[in-house]
Order: structure tokens, then C-alpha cells, then sequence
């Protein structure tokens, strides 16, 4: 190789090098939001979960949490003011496949009719899928609760009967906790559609499907999901 040849590959090396570093920053920022929001996103979920759980003996029930296929959180769901109408928030929806929390997938609530306590304009939402059936509509695209799946009120207590669903036969159970209460609340109406923006995010790259990210196909994800799992492994393993 000549000298003159020498010399452009030397300059070219650190030129691709930029390229690549480029081309990924411009990854990201086609998502319209940061990895670091994603990860502050499920350390609240994380604090959802562990708030309510160590809430003494009116947690979700063992019965309940035991038999579960999916939960989602999705905390500080903002009721909107009178005359815009329809709620929103941002969460994560994770499943859990032969006692095996997977990765969680990001979705968004909106509108529907919440039963919200009174003076209450922001509450963490928590949703217990039973099974999966419902999980793999959400994939499939817009998920209308109490529609497309029938939605209750979940039973409070860890020891708890459900009052009006005696054998837990309801596809969902829906809670909610805010100002320091925690109760079952219904949700009717309530459309949950998945953050393929968020996905992107967090995952660094848009190729990954709904279902992939749930069934941990060859997914690498950011060490904030060990601690996700380990946490939902302690509160749903009995």
C-alpha cells in the first residue's frame, strides 16, 4: 500500500468511527424521548409496586397475584380537567411465563371512565392480567378495557375473597393508590395501546416487536430490568 493510500485510510477510520456515533445518537432522538426517561419510568414502577405491597395486609391478594400472566403499572395517571375530558399516564407492561418475569414492554392509558375518589386528580394504576389473552391484543394494537376484556374492581387484602368475583374469574383486576389509599377502582372505557417510541428507546432500536420485547426474544436490556424482575419475583412467587 502506497503512503498517499496510507495516510486516507488513517483519516477515513476516525470519519466512519463519527458516522456510527452519529447514526446512533440519531437513532435515539428519532424516538422523541431518552432512555434515561424510560429507565426513571420503571424505577416509579418499581416504587408503585413495593409501596403497595408493603401496605400491611391490604395488598393484592396472594390468591390473585399468584395466578397472574401479566401486570401493569402505570403510575401517576393524571385525570384531565372538566371540559377536556379522558385520562392519561405512561407505564410498563411485563409478563411472566413458568414463574419467569420477562421485559417490560411501555404503554399509555387514555380516556375511559375511572372511578376516582373524590379530590383525587392523580393516581398510580395498577392492572393484574389473569391471562393471555388479553396481553396479546395489547400487542396487537388498540385495547379497550371492560370491551375488550371484561375489568373489575380488584379485592383488597392479602388473604382476600373477591366479594363479587368469588373465583377470581374476571380476565382483569384494576387498583389504584393515591394520597396513601390503596383500593380496588374501576376502569371502564380505558384504552391501552403500546410506546413503540418508549420501546425504541429503552431498547435502542426499533426492530423489536411488542411480543419480542414481552417474550425476551434475544433482548438485551438496561440492568434496571434485573432489579424489575427480582422486585415482582418477591411479591408474586408463593
Amino acid at each position: 500500500m502506497s503512503i498517499s493510500r496510507k495516510k486516507t485510510s488513517i483519516v477515513l477510520i476516525p470519519v466512519f468511527s463519527l458516522i456510527m456515533v452519529l447514526s446512533s445518537v440519531s437513532g435515539r432522538a428519532e424516538t422523541g424521548v431518552s432512555e434515561k426517561a424510560e429507565v426513571e419510568k420503571i424505577e416509579k414502577a418499581i416504587e408503585v409496586i413495593e409501596e403497595i405491597m408493603e401496605i400491611s395486609e391490604e395488598g393484592i391478594p396472594e390468591a390473585l397475584l399468584s395466578e397472574a400472566y401479566g401486570i401493569a403499572v402505570l403510575p401517576g395517571v393524571i385525570k384531565a380537567a372538566y371540559g377536556i375530558g379522558g385520562r392519561y399516564g405512561k407505564g410498563i407492561l411485563t409478563v411472566q411465563d413458568k414463574r419467569n418475569w420477562g421485559n417490560p414492554s411501555f404503554i399509555t392509558i387514555t380516556g375511559g371512565s375511572i372511578g376516582w375518589q373524590i379530590g383525587v386528580q392523580k393516581a398510580d394504576i395498577i392492572l393484574v392480567f389473569k391471562s393471555r389473552k388479553s396481553i396479546d391484543n395489547i400487542t396487537q394494537g388498540k385495547f379497550t378495557l371492560g370491551v375488550d376484556a371484561s375489568i373489575v374492581a380488584g379485592p383488597v387484602g392479602r388473604s382476600a375473597e373477591a366479594s363479587t368475583d368469588i373465583d377470581l374469574e374476571a380476565e382483569i383486576y384494576s387498583y389504584s393508590k393515591s394520597k396513601g389509599l390503596f383500593a380496588g377502582i374501576s376502569i371502564k372505557g380505558a384504552s391501552l395501546q403500546i410506546d413503540y417510541e418508549a420501546n425504541a428507546s429503552f431498547y435502542g432500536t426499533k426492530m423489536y416487536s411488542p411480543h419480542d420485547i414481552l417474550m425476551e426474544k434475544d433482548i438485551k436490556a438496561p440492568d434496571i430490568v434485573k432489579k424489575l424482575k427480582k422486585t415482582l419475583t418477591k411479591y408474586t412467587d408463593f
